[in-house]
């Protein structure tokens, strides 16, 4: 049997090749083919793995198939919430307890194919990736859901400048470093690539990957998740461009704004005073003074943001280190007390 090119790392039952993670919602048909996929292709590769299953407060009996499967195989491990959380708050418990030294993330739906696991953790290695996105270029689903992700992914490529096709493809590879050093929460499960760019981690390549049709259960996309999904993008994109720096967004966006209020006062004063022209009932003067009001405004606001973001910045914990060299310990004789 050939030897994958990731074994060169010795790995210890308390920390396998790979975690794989997969949030659960309404899938217990699902999970036991699931489970057989991921451990065929892990064992096929020679991997030693730990299935991680979040149930997201199922109500299908999902949290009994989990328990289950753990009792066939304990590499088999799951968390159940209390009620419906999302996807992102799933990976993100998942991420705080995965321990292998790769992770990979997919769905729980059978339409990501276990058998691209090995190939994404090539990729990741070989290629010296943070993170190694699946592209479903040949997608499996109805036009309802393929037009609005397209339209999503462009807008997202266009906002984020990184060159990914699918950015909320469930099927994933990272090192284990980069989903610690995330934080998933709301619909930022579908951004996952922006946010590990941000943490520093911008090594990131995409891989095109099998797609399969739903085979149980039904989509649980809706027109709502598209647009919780955009506003996440505003969100987003804001926090990794701005979150330390507010006044360079909103003292741009005041300046600019104030400063055409106020050309546009002066010109209507010029207009009064010079040409005398009546500016009393005029539009324009109202629309120059909510000008300038939003400029003071605006800029206000990113003089508390600098205020609020200021502690924080003092904490130098808050820095992602990757590497560091120390200066040797200078070995100083302790001195004599002097009587």
């Amino acid at each position: 049997m050939e030897h994958s090119p990731l074994q060169h790392s010795q790995s210890s039952p308390q920390r396998p090749d790979v975690s794989v993670v997969v949030p659960a919602y309404e899938e217990a048909e699902s999970l036991p083919e699931l489970v057989e996929g991921v451990r065929s292709a892990c064992e096929g590769a020679n991997l030693s793995f730990r299935l991680w299953i979040i149930d997201d407060g199922s109500r299908d009996g999902t949290w009994e198939v989990v328990e289950g499967l753990h009792d066939e195989d304990d590499r088999v491990a799951g968390l159940r919430f209390r009620r419906n959380y999302g996807k992102s708050a799933a990976l993100a418990v998942g991420f705080e307890r995965a321990e292998g030294r790769y992770v990979v993330t997919m769905d729980a739906d059978l339409q990501d194919d276990p058998n691209e696991i090995p190939a994404l953790l090539e990729m990741l290695t070989e290629g010296d990736y943070d993170l190694v996105s699946g592209w479903k270029k040949n997608r499996k689903d109805p036009i309802s859901k393929t037009v609005p992700s397209r339209f999503f992914n462009w807008v997202t490529r266009l906002f984020s400048g990184l060159p990914l096709h699918d950015f909320n493809c469930g099927l994933k590879a990272y090192r284990r470093e980069v989903v610690k050093s995330i934080d998933v929460y709301g619909e930022l499960h579908r951004y996952i690539p922006l946010l590990a760019k941000w943490e520093g981690y911008d090594r990131v390549a995409e891989k095109e990957v099998r797609h399969h049709p739903r085979k149980y259960g039904t989509t649980k996309f809706g027109v709502e998740r598209f647009i919780q999904g955009f506003l996440d993008l505003i969100t987003v994109v804001f926090l990794t461009r701005y979150a330390v720096r507010p006044m360079h967004f909103f003292g741009t966006l005041g300046t600019a704004a104030f400063a055409l209020g106020f050309l546009v006062s002066l010109w209507l004063s010029f207009d009064k005073l010079v040409l005398g022209h009546p500016i009393g009932d005029r539009p324009l003067l109202l629309f120059g003074i909510l000008l300038i009001l939003f400029g003071s405004q605006m800029f206000t606001t990113g003089l508390l943001g600098e205020m609020i973001i200021q502690p924080r910045m003092e904490d130098t914990s808050t820095y992602e280190v990757s590497d560091a060299l120390r200066p040797a310990e200078e070995s100083v004789a302790p001195s004599a007390p002097q009587e």
